[in-house]
């Protein structure tokens, strides 16, 4: 019979613990966390419904704001492109901010991150609401506009942050996170569909009294004062929705526990957590990609009203090419999701790239059908190009935590940074795009532009989201993608994350 080992001498050092051998019992252990990560129908449904209004009230920002602050509110196209530049720096601003103070909160009794879902919501549904109000002042609207767009753009990023962050802590799946992020991204697209709708149809009224005549001479025109009421009328039929989609969200999702919360050691700070995170090769090949990208999609939809306004007869089919579009990215969603389940991310990354050759056609051939053909296609490769980063984001996310001993927490700093990074692209694009329309000559509220304004306008439809796309998908190929982890791989994450810190 042998002897029991003899105890280690005091203050000697301890072997550390090693995890279990996988033995038969590890393949029902995960049978039974795959059960357990399963999300409903009802929570994927009501996770997506709290994304809506954000998208329905950026949705009409992105279609409409360039339109009203330079034909409505009248602004000079250089102060135009201040307010869209100050806009999306500080939501870009805001997204490491709220990383910080969000890994800093303290988890309540709704969770950790959903009450700043809370907090936000009745503040961006003020800002907003001011955004499209006309003051009875002429000489600071370029400041009231910049104000406020600063302030929606920086409170919907304390929004967007945790409510997107949420989704590694619904289930440690990683399939279950993908189909709750196809179910967001549905969602969201058809808040997007339901903004740029319900906008247009209330404001389009707006417009059709100043439209000029083939004969009229060239000359600015007056702003009814009807034109200022449609606007605060459609602000205020979106701000509705802030309050009805979040009580969804809050009664049919639970976040989970974190499972770092007892743990007893210092985490790492906010900055190293960063640091970290902006040095891990995967993470930063899909930033650098999608800044192209995003910030393409970003000026194809900010200059499509304006290009059919001032560059082309497609005026009177403003409203059906941006339902067009938002129709074709709703109904392929589902579609797109399926495609990277089957194909997988990397090989869906080229549908991003059949809005390249029509992009280039509308610009030369601005003609209703070419238009209805390149708003279809358009819609199709948007939305690809926003499921895309946010199905690979939590695959990037579990590959940073399989090659580090680092617990859970810095999900928050990864969304943020990323969302920073793509809105900072945004700015850059948007501010300098609108920018050469002030070099060009665009005069605000003018019946006809000069023609320099024309070949400005169709150069920003065509050539340049071609470029930035082809960017983006060249750096987005170069190299190998994280894969979604394996079953084995998931359960020595969720093994870790049981045992680890949290940031401090």
């Amino acid at each position: 019979m042998a002897a029991p080992p003899a105890p280690a001498a005091e203050g000697s050092p301890q072997p550390e613990p090693h995890a279990p051998e996988p033995g038969p019992g590890s393949a029902k252990r995960g049978r039974e966390d795959s059960r357990a990560g399963r999300l409903s129908f009802c929570t994927k449904v009501c996770y997506g419904i709290g994304g809506v209004p954000n998208q329905i009230a950026s949705s009409a920002t992105a279609f409409y704001l360039q339109l009203f602050l330079l034909d409505i509110a009248q602004i000079p196209a250089a102060q135009v492109s201040l307010v869209l530049f100050g806009g999306k720096v500080s939501g870009a601003a805001a997204d490491p901010v709220a990383g910080f103070f969000i890994n800093r909160s303290q988890r309540t009794g709704s969770g950790r991150l959903m009450p700043w879902v809370l907090g936000c919501t009745p503040f961006i549904a003020l800002a907003y609401f001011f955004l499209w109000f006309l003051p009875p002042f002429t000489s600071l609207r370029g400041l009231w506009y910049t104000t406020f767009y600063c302030l929606f753009q920086a409170l919907a990023t304390f929004f967007q942050v945790p409510y997107t962050a949420l989704t590694m802590l619904l289930t440690p799946c990683p399939r279950e996170r993908d189909s709750a992020t196809a179910y967001r991204m549905t969602a969201e697209m058809a808040g997007t569909l339901m903004g740029a709708t319900v906008h247009g149809l209330i404001v389009s009224g707006a417009h059709r009294p100043h439209r000029c005549e083939a004969t009229a001479t060239p000359g600015p025109v007056t702003v009814s004062p009807n034109a200022a009421r449609l606007y605060c009328i459609a602000a205020a039929v979106v701000v509705v929705t802030y309050p009805v989609c979040i009580s969804l969200l809050c009664l049919g999702v639970k976040e989970r526990p974190d499972p770092s919360a007892p743990a007893s050691g210092p985490g790492l700070s906010f900055l190293a957590g960063l640091s970290l995170t902006t040095r891990h090769p995967p993470y930063l090949k899909l930033v650098i990609s999608f800044l192209f990208i995003s910030a393409a999609v970003q000026v194809e939809q900010s200059y499509l009203v304006l290009f059919c306004t001032h560059a082309s007869q497609l005026h009177d089919h403003v409203q059906g090419l941006v339902l067009t579009i938002l129709v074709s990215a709703v109904l392929s969603t589902p579609l797109w999701e399926w495609v990277l389940q089957r194909f997988g991310k990397k090989t869906s990354a080229f549908g991003i790239f059949a809005m390249v050759p029509f992009a280039i056609l509308l610009a030369a051939v601005p003609t209703a059908p070419v238009a209805y053909v390149v708003a279809f296609v358009s819609g199709v490769s948007i939305a690809v190009s926003l499921l895309l980063p946010w199905s690979m984001l939590p695959d990037v996310v579990d590959d940073f935590q399989l090659q580090h001993c680092h617990g859970p927490g810095l999900e928050t700093i990864f969304y943020s940074s990323y969302v920073f990074f793509t809105k900072l692209s945004g700015a850059c694009a948007l501010g300098i795009s609108t920018l050469s329309l002030e070099f060009s000559g665009y005069k605000a509220g003018v019946c006809k532009q000069a023609e320099e304004v024309v070949v400005t306008l169709k150069v920003l439809i065509g050539a340049v989201p071609t470029c930035m796309i082809l960017a983006g998908l060249c750096i987005l190929m170069v190299g190998s993608t994280p894969k979604t982890p394996s079953r084995d791989a998931s359960s020595r994450l969720s093994l870790r994350r049981r045992t680890s810190y949290s940031l401090a």
